[in-house]
């Protein structure tokens, strides 16, 4: 006899395992089915495990900075295998967090590949064998993975995804990372940091392209500081895989090739989302954009009793986003179930932040300046420099600035952009904002800590309307 629930999750990563505890908390009896490692990708091999890289990356460049500080530290090295063991170590930990949080909330696991067989049903290959499953809700999140180049294929040994990247067979020497999304600016700050000659190559005008072009060109000029090559509008002409290396043909902005060798190469250039044999055919549910799938502002597909969120559908592919669609499902799923206590509603995704952990970091919410004139609004724009703020100046961080765009005639904050020490820390300020619908007049009157790098937040505002104080 197959098993019965109220809720199935299909995937146990960021949105899955959050959507499933979630349901369970509202009384759901409620089932996950994952194929690999509960966490899903962000836990294991994105986000979490790549901030320990970052971290190490971190160290690594004040220790070569250290007579900056006033200290000396001589003969600095890495060893790149204790550094990747300390990455997975703490991903170890996690999932086995995960484990736990599934167990406390009595969410039974099913560990196999699971794939829809009919409205209700699904089937579950695991080392056991085949079990059927049944629900009246199923949530589908299943992420997605890196999209290859065509004349790029990941091999693991010379042409990397982030997977292997995070997991690396020897220290690249000369690095060719393909795209300036936050993955390929990661990674290619973690390199560089450690050592590696680091080349980024960009099809667009400007890296980071998702980001306020004043970012972008700030981080331009702060990377190629600290030694990394940026090619923008350059594209990728062909490639060539040795034993002992690659020989990379890029076509420059001017329609110039030229044929550079590197020793690896990080491909990039986004992701493809995890939909095929998962039954969606089948079942006939409605596909987003040919890849991903149709959803609803709740998650409902065109399918009743069938949901998706997260990486497997519409953007931003953020792990967060994935969290709150997944309570956002549980929540709707458990109000159609008779529960008239919950009230789910739907996500602002002009109020969902983007955080980069390069060096430095990058964090934004909301419009960019181009984009809110493009929407046509009448903007006022504030930024200031972390040259003006004295925690900076005290960590030996002068480098970046807050920049906040408004709209002139409401006074609503229509966005924030935010580069330099911190700020992924601090951009959840302005996410508040953003979500209580601030007006420059409140955030003008909020009294910001002394001393504290979020006191540019305070002056970007005033800045936006003429009443600036430290520059």
């Amino acid at each position: 006899m197959a098993d019965t629930y109220d809720l199935i999750v299909l995937g146990s990563g960021p949105g899955g395992y959050v959507a499933a505890i979630r349901g369970a908390q509202l009384g759901l009896k409620t089932a996950i089915v994952e194929r690999e490692l509960l966490g899903g990708i962000c836990l294991n091999w994105g986000c979490i495990p790549t901030k320990a890289l970052l971290r190490s990356a971190e160290i690594m460049h004040y220790m070569n900075h250290a007579k900056d500080y006033g200290l000396a530290a001589e003969k600095i090295s890495a060893d790149l295998d204790a550094v990747v063991k300390r990455s997975r170590g703490v991903a170890a930990k996690l999932n086995q967090g995960v484990t736990h949080l599934m167990k406390k909330n009595k969410i039974d696991v099913h560990m196999g590949t699971g794939k829809l067989v009919a409205k209700g049903k699904l089937s579950v290959k695991g080392e056991d064998g085949e079990k059927e499953l049944t629900a009246k809700h199923i949530i589908i999140a299943t992420g997605a993975r890196a999209r290859d180049l065509p004349q790029a294929k990941a091999d693991g040994e010379r042409v990397w995804t982030y997977r292997h990247a995070m997991t690396p067979k020897e220290m690249p020497s000369k690095l060719l990372v393909i795209g300036s999304g936050a993955i390929g600016i990661e990674f290619a700050s973690f390199y560089n940091d450690m050592g590696a000659d680091v080349t980024v190559v960009e099809m667009m005008d400007r890296i980071v392209p998702v980001e306020d072009k004043d970012v972008s060109a700030f981080l331009e000029k702060q990377l190629t500081k600290q030694g990394m090559t940026i090619k923008t509008g350059a594209k990728l002409e062909k490639i060539e895989v040795g034993a002992k290396g690659v020989k990379a043909a890029i076509k420059d902005k001017a329609g110039k090739t030229d044929e550079t060798e590197f020793s690896h190469v990080i491909v990039a250039i986004g992701i493809v989302p995890n939909v095929e044999n998962i039954g969606l055919d089948e079942l006939k549910i409605e596909p987003d954009k040919k890849f991903h799938i149709k959803v609803d502002e709740f998650g409902r597909t065109n399918v009743a009793g069938v949901w998706a969120i997260g990486d497997c559908v519409a953007g931003p592919w953020l792990a967060h986003k994935a969290s709150h669609e997944g309570v956002t499902a549980a929540e709707a799923i458990a109000q159609e179930l008779g529960n008239s206590e919950v009230h789910p509603h739907p996500m602002d995704r002009n109020a969902i932040p983007g955080c980069t952990y390069c060096h430095p970091q990058i964090a934004s919410v909301g419009m960019t300046e181009a984009a809110a004139k493009d929407a046509g609004y009448d903007v006022k724009v504030g930024m200031f420099p972390f040259i003006g703020n004295g925690k900076a100046i005290a960590l030996g961080e002068p480098e970046g600035f807050t920049k906040t765009v408004f709209d002139a005639k409401t006074g609503e904050l229509l966005g924030a952009h935010m580069v330099g020490a911190e700020v992924t820390e601090m951009i959840q300020g302005f996410v508040v904002g953003k979500t209580l619908e601030t007006t420059e007049g409140e955030l003008m009157q909020t009294v910001f800590p002394h001393p504290t790098i979020s006191e540019s937040m305070h002056e970007s505002v005033l800045a936006a309307y003429g009443r600036v104080i430290h520059v």
